[in-house]
């Protein structure tokens, strides 16, 4: 499996509201992620930046790459762009991040 891990930022003020809209995700959003390979998915909030941590495991195989092709994935972020630091179109800006260490 692989995993990967990014950030995202958060505009201020916001915590609460994006926490709400993603403990009511939509069931067609988790379907997609989980169709494309994805597990075992968190994100986490510094707040003392407004830097949201994600990681993600993939299985082998994965089609993760293709998420942002789907009008749900694209919707989602049109739902989510007025929280968050956005593209043009609406996706996350993502900075992905390198392991640095990890222990078993």
């Amino acid at each position: 499996m692989e995993e990967v891990a990014f950030t995202m930022k958060l505009k201020p003020g916001v915590e609460a509201e994006y926490k709400r809209r993603h403990d009511e995700i939509w069931p067609e959003l988790s379907m997609a992620l989980t169709e494309a390979g994805v597990r075992d998915y968190s994100i986490y909030l510094d707040r003392t930046t407004n830097t949201l941590f994600a990681v993600q495991k993939r299985v082998d195989g994965h089609s993760a790459e293709l998420l942002h092709e789907l009008p749900v994935v694209q919707r989602w972020w049109q739902y989510m762009a007025d929280l968050m630091d956005t593209n043009s179109d609406n996706s996350p800006v993502v900075q992905s991040l390198e392991r640095m260490f990890h222990l078993d």
